[in-house]
């Protein structure tokens, strides 16, 4: 049984912070791993949660980790649960770099809209306690204190993008410390998501990117998902990294278990969208309430969970699931059916679609 800050030590300068679970009935926010690693004399935190239990946890094990005399934190994604601490960044009494992806800086500047964005999509049709913004307001308000931004803090895209190349794949990201640190861009639990590499200790730390079979976010990216799954699957193959860990999972895994759990992501990704597609079975049209219910209830019988499973994001699953099959609502009315859009090819202004123009 964990509990909220402990420690797993992967070697003597390298440990993983343990979040917790999301509880909003209780009141309780999700706060994402946090991985604390020291490369010379440099401290490199990657994300650091929420609540001040959890940053007190996160001070202790860069002590732990010592000694230093600068940092590096990185945060791999702009949700609640790894940037409330960033302010501690400016803290730590030594020189320090701090960087946050630039297409999450609205939704780090502006939870709520991002929240109020997500939750619009499922109003009428899925259990919301109250209207999206009150929603939001309430989800929001779980996680306190909220800094996500300090003195220090600059994005990533303000230094030059470069080619990475670990083992036989190519990635684009940015190099820290001699290249000991390698940030690399995977962009869909969200739009600026990253994932970070240590070289010297092998470590890759997946973050969001593998909390389950479909993203539930508004900004999630299903397609770049599934491909960061298999690039890290390749690179524990080839032996360039020997330990995985993620933002929710209170583990680490080694060698061959990582291929195997991350191969099951991916199974578990392809299942789910074909189950869906048997969803829609023959009809033209789809009403997004009953899929959802029919949805919720594929996921139990295919024993598919992942980060954080509750009816919000199980609703906000099915919205992304619809999009991947190509649907569309026919309007912004509450509950309105959802459809595929015409492939009629109407001929260009001006002309008409039965001359023949060949000379």
């Amino acid at each position: 049984m964990t509990a909220l800050g402990d420690p797993i030590e992967i070697d003597d300068r390298t440990v993983l912070v343990l979040g917790q679970e999301l509880d909003v009935d209780h009141g309780r926010p999700d706060v994402g791993n946090a991985l604390v690693h020291r490369v010379g004399d440099t401290l490199v935190m990657v994300d650091t949660g929420v609540t001040a239990a959890f940053r007190t946890a996160l001070r202790e094990a860069a002590d732990r980790v010592g000694p230093w005399d600068r940092a590096l934190v990185l945060t791999t994604h702009g949700h609640l649960d790894h940037v409330g601490n960033n302010d501690l960044a400016d803290e730590l009494g030594v020189p320090v770099e701090h960087y946050v992806p630039a297409p999450d800086l609205d939704q780090m500047r502006d939870p709520i809209g991002y929240w109020v964005r997500s939750f619009d999509r499922i109003a009428g049709w899925a259990p919301l306690p109250a209207p999206p913004a009150a929603t939001a307001d309430k989800v929001v308000s779980l996680f306190q204190p909220l800094r996500p931004f300090g003195a220090t803090t600059r994005t990533y895209e303000e230094r030059p993008l470069e080619r990475i190349r670990i083992g036989s794949l190519r990635f684009t990201g940015w190099t820290f410390a001699d290249g000991a640190v390698r940030v690399l861009r995977s962009q869909g639990h969200c739009a600026g998501h990253v994932i970070v590499y240590l070289s010297d200790c092998g470590v890759l730390h997946l973050s969001d990117e593998g909390n389950g079979a479909c993203g539930a976010m508004v900004d999630a990216d299903q397609l770049k998902i599934q491909t960061v799954l298999g690039s890290v699957a390749r690179l524990f193959e080839e032996g360039e990294a020997t330990f995985l860990t993620d933002g929710h999972t209170f583990t680490v895994r080694r060698g061959a278990d990582v291929v195997s759990h991350l191969d099951g992501l991916v199974d578990q990704a392809t299942a789910l969208q074909a189950a869906a597609l048997r969803l829609t079975g023959e009809s033209i049209r789809v009403r997004p309430s009953p899929f959802t219910t029919r949805y919720a209830e594929t996921l139990a019988d295919l024993r598919i969970g992942g980060a954080n499973p509750n009816p919000l994001f199980t609703a906000m699953m099915a919205v992304n699931e619809l999009r991947e099959l190509g649907l569309r609502p026919e309007s912004d009315d509450v509950d309105a059916p959802w459809s595929r859009p015409a492939l009629d090819n109407p001929a260009p202004t001006g002309t008409r679609p039965d001359t023949d123009d060949r000379p």
